[in-house]
């Protein structure tokens, strides 16, 4: 039987920064993940924006950047470019194994212990509190007692469930994503998001540099609409002339949460981060920035509560802090999306070409009001707009 202050379940990147947050309190931490080896299989496009390194207080190491990004370029169905080239589109590429594996290094040399191959399959209760894990660990039997745990295992979080917290998300409220690793392809210092219901209904296709002559290839897709490789194939189909020359070295793929995050962000002594809280952005579907600054979050709360002996009421700081940081901003990426999901390609297209590349960083800021004055034109012209965009006003 082993103790511990923090258990945290899943060493992805919010995993990561948790343990890494409750260990710099002078919390006993305790890392598992049932991989074997940490960032593998890799399921994103591997996006990272450059402002989270200031906010979390970290810097990404050189080894795990494939490529630095300037720029992101996005493309309507007509092939219509606006470009968004600020400070805030600085950021990179990066090579998730190598990049997983240094923050849970980080969170080891903060003094947290780390298990690999160790699967948890249930919590131990003592009335309504949660005071251990059961699982297996390298073929072996495995229990462990905590004060807090912490849920960071994914989409449909097991730990989650087990506490009695719907982590579960419908079809329509996820997207089906697919990506080929590809060679053989002219890169640019940006990355490339095309929209089109052809290849991409309700989602987007998209180009990530990796350096050289590589990128990740892909496309999210809702849950409605089947297999997201069948939309892959057609994207690559639409965008031939790039891709004569490429070749495909690798695929990864997953379901991602496109919606609210969960109310239940806590209950009694566990805490749910990242993906399993659904804290993903509903519009592009990123969530390792997020589930960072959420594990970062709930780290140095769980941290606290255990080292100064605060009430148990203590941990809802995580959920407070997290709603008054995101709450505005998710509601707002959520009707974007709404908006977005009810549009033809021929909307899509008069949307691109009402708008120039000053007004793409005032939806990037949330400044829909603005954006939709300047639709005017549009609206009077397509009818069929205004009850949609209407929604972004509310």
């Amino acid at each position: 039987m082993y103790d511990y202050d923090v258990i945290v379940v899943g060493a992805g990147p919010g995993g990561a920064f948790a343990a890494k947050e409750a260990a710099l309190q002078g919390a006993k931490v305790l890392l598992v993940d049932r991989r074997k080896e940490i960032g593998a299989p890799v399921r994103c496009g591997e996006g990272l924006g450059a402002g989270i390194e200031k906010e979390l207080n970290f810097k990404v190491p050189k080894e795990a950047i494939d490529a630095y990004i300037n720029a992101a370029e996005l493309y309507g169905p007509n092939g219509k470019k606006l470009e968004l080239r600020t400070k805030d589109s600085k950021g990179y590429v990066i090579d998730r194994k190598k990049f997983d594996k240094f923050l849970v290094e980080e969170a080891a040399r903060a003094g947290a212990e780390v298990l690999v191959k160790t699967r948890i399959d249930d919590l131990k209760k003592e009335g309504s509190k949660f005071v251990g894990v059961i699982g297996n660990s390298m073929g072996e039997k495995f229990e462990a007692n905590a004060k807090v745990i912490i849920a960071a295992d994914g989409g449909e979080s097991l730990i989650a469930r087990k506490a009695g917290i719907n982590s579960l998300a419908t079809l329509y409220e996820s997207d089906f994503g697919v990506e080929y690793e590809m060679v053989g392809l002219d890169v640019k210092d940006a990355i490339e998001i095309y929209f089109s219901n052809v290849f991409a209904p309700r989602g987007y296709a998209w180009i990530f540099p990796k350096g050289k002559d590589s990128a990740n290839v892909g496309v999210g897709v809702d849950g409605l609409h089947g297999n997201a490789i069948i939309f892959l194939k057609k994207f690559i189909e639409a965008y031939k002339e790039r891709f004569k020359n490429a070749k495909i070295v690798a695929i990864k793929g997953g379901i991602i949460p496109v919606t609210m995050y969960i109310d239940e962000l806590v209950k009694q002594n566990l805490m749910v981060i990242g993906e399993a809280a659904h804290q993903v952005d509903p519009i592009h579907g990123g969530g390792m920035a997020l589930a960072m600054e959420a594990g970062s979050i709930a780290g140095k709360v769980a941290g606290t509560y255990v080292t100064q002996n605060k009430d148990l009421s203590y941990l809802q700081n995580y959920k407070k802090e997290w709603d008054k940081k995101e709450r505005k901003t998710f509601e707002k990426r959520l009707k974007l999306r709404q908006v977005l999901e009810k549009m033809n390609d021929e909307d899509l297209n008069a949307i691109f070409n009402a708008l120039n590349d000053e007004d793409l960083q005032k939806v990037i800021d949330g400044r829909y009001d603005i954006v939709v004055r300047k639709l005017t034109r549009i609206l009077i012209s397509r009818p069929s707009l205004v009850k949609v965009i209407s929604v972004l006003l509310k």
